[in-house]
């Protein structure tokens, strides 16, 4: 005859079994990531034989295709021989290998898929990805993954919300960090992952999804996601809405938590009590909002994000190098100063700040890509580097990649340069980041009590690009506001009336 237990105590032993899975598998997941991590360390400790490997590896390579055969590149060519790119300039080559997949254009090297990105104007930029950097992401995430559970906090169920931008409406969406593994890892990441679903009528129905999923998860340790403030608006949103979701969570909401929800303001470490890290940015603007991060979970390691492009993993925070390290085994770097001259990765110098070129087992050689960055300090033999700016003025509050050439356009279509006097859309941080369209008084006599109806229109025309659009959607940025009374200090000093002057103007360091 069966014995009919009560259900609190079979939910407590269904528990017991997952605590136990989740931790043997945390256990299998480190032993897994270790020979990754040592061998990035070992290499830490010798940059420059790394560097050369690698540019021997890629000189290799484009022996095998038309474009360094187009180069006269052969296995003994110095790596001057390869010229400095940007993206307009590698455009052509870039084209023809999306023409004639099979054939070696830029890459002897299988192209899986094409990863979008913004571009200048607004304009989407296309990178391929092959195994050689599919493996360089995977390497990356290994080596971040290892680092946290040998030298972080101390994690028992490895339960995990890993960031994803949604499809909302027809558009395409974003990728969450586990679209960058291949290999184990990414099987046995789904293990730990609190999914939601990637498709969504708009900003508010991924928002309550996402709350359902967050609020069923007592057990969730650490949440990685790119911005700050898709978190904060993901608090408020529950805050606001919280009523709604106990009457739809039910009896999947403990009664704790359920008060925790009730009681003005949420105690949201009542809510997730064993969170015990957010990975996110936490340089240039979001510095800011990951500070205000912090006042909502007090104690909780907040762990900024390296820098990560479309094009490449380039630097990954390891805890007990106190900063951001670049990835010497995975990437070719070199850094170009303030006059042209290009300096190998080390032969920088401490606090001197360069503009970054990566070559990449991908098939971009020696390729601009334009973010600015400083050496804060030594690591074993290697720089590290701080992300102190974006790329020939490209504005990123929160992933929205506005750039000069894209705000000058959407201004001169609504008239607003050469015409009326001069203007400057400036980036605002804060808990809720942004624009704001500073007019010259020529400009504001001209729009006098129609401001509101200007700012809607640049705001429709910002949202032309795909990035801005769905930052706005998620409501990580605010509507853009028109200013007509008072500039900061820095914005007049100098450059009104200067025929030269920028239409985006992202604020001096320390001025915000």
């Amino acid at each position: 005859m069966g014995i009919n237990l009560p259900q609190p105590f079979i939910g407590r032993n269904d528990q017991i079994k997952q605590f136990l899975m989740h931790n043997f598998l945390l256990r299998a997941s480190k032993y897994l990531l270790q020979p990754a991590f040592n061998s990035f360390n070992n290499a830490l400790h010798q940059p420059d034989v790394e560097q050369e490997r690698l540019k021997t590896k890629i000189i290799q390579r484009l022996t095998h295709t038309r474009y360094g055969q187009s180069l006269g590149i052969t296995k003994d060519s110095p790596w001057s021989a390869i010229p400095v790119v940007s993206y307009d300039d590698f455009f052509s080559w870039l084209e023809q290998q999306q023409t004639s997949p099979k054939q070696s254009i830029i890459t002897n090297e299988k192209i899986h898929y094409w990863q979008q990105t913004s571009g200048s104007s607004g304009a989407i930029k296309q990178i391929p990805y092959t195994h050689g950097l599919l493996t360089a992401f995977t390497s990356m995430f290994a080596v971040w993954a290892y680092d946290l559970l040998h030298h972080g906090p101390d994690f028992r169920t490895g339960k995990t919300y890993a960031c994803v931008s949604p499809t909302l409406g027809d558009r395409p969406g974003g990728i969450d960090d586990t679209d960058y593994l291949t290999g184990p890892l990414r099987w046995l990441s789904g293990h730990f992952l609190v999914r939601v679903g990637n498709h969504f009528p708009d900003g508010d129905a991924f928002r309550w999804a996402l709350a359902l999923a967050l609020l069923q998860n007592p057990d969730l340790e650490i949440i990685s996601l790119w911005s700050p403030t898709f978190l904060t608006v993901q608090l408020t949103f529950m805050a606001q809405h919280r009523h709604a979701l106990i009457t739809a969570l039910g009896d999947r909401l403990d009664d704790t938590r359920r008060k925790a929800l009730e009681i003005d303001p949420i105690d949201w470490l009542k809510i997730w009590p064993k969170l015990k890290l957010i990975s996110c940015w936490d340089q240039l603007f979001a510095g800011e909002q990951a500070r205000a991060l912090q006042t909502y979970f007090p104690g909780v390691f907040i762990q900024g994000k390296g820098l990560l492009a479309t094009e490449a993993p380039i630097t990954i925070p390891l805890i007990k190098a106190g900063g951001f390290v670049p990835l010497v085994n995975q990437i070719v770097l070199e850094f170009m100063t303030a006059d042209g001259t290009i300096v190998d990765l080390c032969k920088v110098q401490t606090g001197q700040t360069y503009q970054l070129i990566i070559s990449t087992l991908g098939g971009l050689y020696r390729y601009r890509l334009g973010d600015r960055l400083q050496v804060s300090h030594w690591y074993a033999k290697t720089p590290c580097l701080a992300l102190v700016g974006r790329g020939d003025r490209v504005s990123d509050l929160v992933g929205e990649k506005l750039t000069e050439e894209f705000v000058a356009e959407t201004l001169n279509n609504l008239g607003l340069v050469g015409n009326i006097g001069l203007c400057f859309l400036v980036p605002v941080p804060g808990t809720q980041p942004h624009y704001v369209l500073y007019l010259s008084s020529g400009a504001m006599m001209a729009i006098a009590g129609e401001e509101s109806t200007l700012a809607q229109q640049l705001d429709n025309g910002l949202q032309r690009s795909f990035h801005y659009r769905r930052a706005r959607q998620l409501a990580q940025l605010g509507p853009v506001q028109v200013m007509t009374d008072g500039y900061p200090p820095w914005l007049t000093q100098g450059r009104w009336g200067d025929e030269k002057s920028y239409c985006l103007r992202i604020p001096p360091s320390g001025t915000v």
